[in-house]
């Protein structure tokens, strides 16, 4: 299944500690509830100091979009975000406080169940990449527009701010997806995901 999501297609919600709002591109199962995924993609917009949320059980990767940067504590070591894109894993078994570094950042998260699923969040800048096969695959524009193509399927153009999903169909064909940065500047970030 291949669908391509648009920002209407997202889904608003509260943080589980409540401290701020976040914006879900995708979770598996669909609709799943915050104790019940088994991945989940999305993009929060952190606006103040304070803790992040907990997850037990849950591997974490986070990746700073826009903003100055933020510092994190806690689980054994602290941590700056600073340069976006760049991708930083965590667990989400840990107590992290987070303090801004000057203003509000918005950051890309993608959250996988240790029981259910494990997934690894690569970045794409500037030059064309080609994505493995996997059951499920993402690819959010973080900046720019991307041209991503799989082949016997349409070319798909995927504008700032959408994102390209991937699923494995029930008969197991997979085959990698080609992505072009449209611009000098495009980013894209990319999550693949499999069973455990």
């Amino acid at each position: 299944m291949i669908r391509l999501l648009k920002t209407a297609d997202y889904r608003s919600m509260p943080w589980k500690n409540g401290g701020g709002r976040t914006t879900e591109i995708a979770t598996y199962p669909p609709a799943a509830a915050l104790d019940a995924f088994a991945w989940r993609v999305s993009v929060a917009d952190v606006a103040r100091d304070g803790p992040f949320s907990r997850f037990p059980g849950v591997d974490r990767t986070i990746v700073l979009l826009e903003g100055a940067g933020m510092r994190l504590t806690g689980g054994g070591r602290d941590a700056e975000l600073r340069t976006p894109f760049e991708p930083y894993r965590f667990s989400g078994d840990d107590t992290i406080d987070c303090t801004l570094i000057a203003g509000p950042v918005r950051d890309f998260n993608a959250m996988f169940r240790r029981s259910d699923a494990c997934g690894s969040v690569g970045v794409v800048r500037g030059s064309r990449a080609e994505v493995a096969p996997a059951h499920f695959r993402l690819v959010y524009a973080a900046a720019g527009a991307h041209r991503c193509a799989i082949p016997g399927h349409p070319r798909a153009v995927v504008e700032a701010g959408n994102t390209l999903f991937v699923e494995k169909s029930a008969d197991g064909d997979a085959a990698p997806i080609v992505i072009e940065p449209s611009a000098a500047g495009a980013v894209a970030v990319v999550v693949s995901i499999e069973w455990p």
